[in-house]
């Protein structure tokens, strides 16, 4: 009877691509069209209520009832128009996926019928069932309520036949109970510093906005091999397996030709992200074979986290269609390359300026560099928070794996950018100026081309680098929700920038002039935050050691970086933001630690189950077959040519025993530590524990399962092998 990885192999083989559904027509024709966005507004609702609802989107002024009954009315006719039969209110709770749960378009009525409806408090707020997501020990299990309410901000849009309306997710008690809530807030305290700040160089901003452009990295995998790894389908990453003879060490599939299969996906979920108005614009194979790589352009960053949520689901449900699986997991094959989703963050103003791109005079390069300048201060003062921000069990195996940024929070900037940083502290005095000091300087910064791109090399060793006009925030992982990093960022500048203008202020009011005020805070934050700046090799065991010297942690584990989620500092700078109070703070924490734990809970089930049913029942069937054919050599040769054809065979014998003997152990000390781990108090403790006592058993199992792996016939391995998985047929 052949084994379910040769059926699987067998499927495979006769796959051919599934031709993708997309439209011929020009993207720009379809583009946005199952958005309730700006253009469907603007023909459904009345010019009133298209007024309040933009005002609501561009100056966060409430929505008046009887506005929202016209916007729902015009949302379910537009909605219906396409097929849409249910609605939902569409959240992001905090276990790190969306949730929604569907409502028909009707209510029942006498006699039997039933009535098409759909109303402003529908529209407005839900109360969805709150007990079941995570919580941080918020609210009691018993306590069921919880709330959701309308994002205006972020559109409505119609996927599956259902009306989704993206919304926050709080408490009965008013806590934030999910990512966007932080985010909006982070938003509008980025958007009130940044402003106010802006007001020194340029009086007709009155609003700044954050803009992410996130790349999402993924692998596929066909189906049917998916289908038969246990350890895939439930942790999203390979447990098990040995590499591959040809991984990624030729470098051969980068930018290289798209396969057939990948291709025909891709048109797919481009076309569906497209009609959700999702601007995906770039694919490219990525350095690992099956590996691949999309990238939209910018948005508004509350709008590209929701986007890039969404994109998320689509891909799944599009791979489902042409019989592959997408791997979104930081790390689902040893030996290569993992998956990240760098996040390239920016903020521009209502003028239409990028405050972090060049201009062409003295006066816009030094907005430029105090928007630079404070942004890097605040990246130094706050290291720690944003490394705890991208911290989780997946993005452990990829940090510092010479493959991504390592757990060293540092900033690249170029050499340029380092060298003006560099003339500004040598230049700039805490006295008053000279005419000519001040003269050189501006020349200095006029200097600065409006272009940098192509300006300085990239560091991809970097987890936090200027890129040109923004900076790419390199470490977040590829199944993350941006909301967690892109909240912390967007806090940890605010914050800053409200003190740089206090600082700037009080220089003002001793006479000094204004500019000259800017330069000598600048200089005091350009010396201050010296040392998170770095621009060699941060693969390199130098770079550990030399941080160490400089005093800059490297939290190589979730449990290690997620304290600063508590620091005084961190519940600090988000309840004087008004963006998550001490409580909301400390929840995500536990939040956090307990997801750790029962993350590698499962992986440590997944490994001993596997190894116990299917590992080591097929090594001894092999070794029965061994043991069979020289008990026959025996009865049918001679001493001396039994002693030379048997000596292979005994030797594998004894190796498949001793590996069998050592991963029982191994399991049952592993089963044993978890035992322990559990029955410890305290969220932190229990972290920690599997962390350094269950986790250590995976890799001494790994190693000797994946030995065996190339000891057994082929044909009696349970379990697809990378060479299989990591090449689509």
């Amino acid at each position: 009877m052949e084994s379910r990885r040769f059926l699987a192999l067998q499927e495979v083989l006769h796959r051919q691509p599934v031709e993708p559904s997309s439209s011929e027509k020009t993207i720009s024709s379809y583009y946005g069209s199952d958005v309730f966005g700006y253009d469907a507004m603007k023909e459904h609702l009345s010019e009133e209520a298209f007024a309040m609802v933009m005002n609501a989107i561009e100056n966060s002024v409430p929505i008046e009832r009887k506005v929202a009954d016209q916007v729902a009315s015009a949302m379910k006719a537009w909605a219906s128009a396409k097929g849409a039969t249910h609605y939902t209110h569409w959240f992001q709770p905090l276990n790190g996926t969306t949730a929604e749960k569907h409502d028909g378009f009707f209510e029942p009525s006498e006699r039997g019928r039933a009535i098409e409806r759909f109303s402003g408090s529908q529209l407005v707020q839900q109360e969805p069932d709150a007990s079941s997501f995570p919580s941080g020990g918020i609210r009691n299990t018993f306590e069921a309520r919880g709330y959701t309410a309308w994002d205006p901000t972020s559109p409505a849009f119609v996927f599956d036949k259902t009306l989704c309306i993206p919304t926050i997710f709080v408490s009965y008690t008013g806590e934030a109970l999910d990512f966007k809530t932080p985010l909006l807030k982070s938003i509008h305290a980025l958007d009130k510093a940044a402003t106010d700040v802006c007001q020194y160089f340029d009086k007709n901003v009155t609003k700044v906005i954050a803009t992410l452009g996130w790349e999402q990295e993924y692998f596929l995998i066909d189906a049917a091999l998916f289908n038969v790894r246990y350890d895939l389908q439930q942790t999203g990453r390979t447990l098990l397996g040995a590499s591959p003879a040809k991984g990624q060490q030729l470098e051969d599939h980068y930018w290289g030709s798209i396969p057939a299969r990948a291709a025909a996906f891709m048109r797919d979920f481009e076309y569906q992200s497209h009609l959700l108005g999702i601007p995906v614009r770039t694919r490219h194979n990525e350095v690992a074979p099956a590996q691949f790589e999309c990238a939209p352009v910018f948005e508004e960053v509350n709008l590209a986290v929701d986007h890039n949520q969404l994109l998320m689901d689509v891909m799944d449900k599009v791979a489902i269609r042409h019989n592959l699986r997408v791997l979104l997991h930081e790390k689902p094959y040893a030996g290569v390359n993992g998956s990240g989703k760098h996040n390239n963050w920016s903020m521009a103003t209502n003028t239409g300026k990028n405050l972090l791109s060049p201009g062409k005079t003295p006066k816009t390069n030094l907005q430029f560099l105090t928007f630079f300048v404070n942004t890097i201060k605040a990246v130094h003062e706050h290291a720690d928070l944003l490394r705890a921000s991208i911290a989780s069990a997946n993005n452990d195996h990829r940090l510092g794996a010479n493959e991504a940024p390592p757990a060293i929070m540092s900033a690249f900037l170029g050499e340029q950018l380092s060298k003006i940083l560099d003339d500004i502290e040598k230049s700039v005095s805490d006295k008053k100026m000279t005419p000519e000091e001040k003269t050189a300087l501006k020349m200095g910064i006029g200097k600065i081309p409006d272009i940098l791109l192509d300006n300085t090399d990239r560091n991809r060793t970097s987890p936090f680098a200027f890129t040109g006009n923004k900076f790419e925030f390199r470490a977040v992982g590829s199944s993350a929700n941006c909301s967690g990093p892109m909240t912390t960022l967007n806090a940890i500048v605010a914050e800053q920038l409200i003190q740089f203008k206090k600082e700037v202020d009080a220089l003002i009011h001793k006479n000094i002039e204004k500019d000259e005020a800017i330069f000598q805070i600048l200089k005091k934050y350009i010396v201050a935050s010296k040392k998170i700046r770095f621009e060699g090799n941060g693969y390199g065991e130098e770079w550990k050691k030399e941080a160490k010297q400089r005093g800059l942690n490297n939290f190589n584990t979730t449990p290690q970086a997620l304290d600063a989620f508590v620091s005084k500092t961190t519940l600090k700078l988000f309840e004087d933001l008004h963006i998550l109070s001490h409580r909301e703070q400390e929840a995500r924490y536990e939040i956090a630690l307990e997801t750790y734990t029962k993350k590698i809970q499962i992986e440590s089930r997944i490994i001993g189950d596997i190894v116990m049913t299917q590992i080591i029942p097929s090594a001894i069937k092999y070794q029965k077959i061994l043991v069979d054919n020289v008990s026959g050599m025996k009865t049918i040769l001679s001493t001396t040519d039994f002693k030379k054809a048997s000596d292979v065979q005994i030797d594998t014998i004894k190796e498949i025993s001793e590996r069998v003997s050592i991963i029982k152990t191994e399991v049952e000390k592993m089963i044993e530590e978890r035992k322990k781990a559990n029955n410890l108090e305290g969220a932190k403790k229990q972290a920690h524990a599997y962390c350094e006592k269950v986790k250590p058993c995976f890799e001494v199992i790994r190693y000797h399962v994946d030995k065996l792996e190339l000891v057994v016939d082929d044909a009696m391995w349970a379990l697809p092998k990378y060479r299989e998985m990591l090449y689509l047929k």
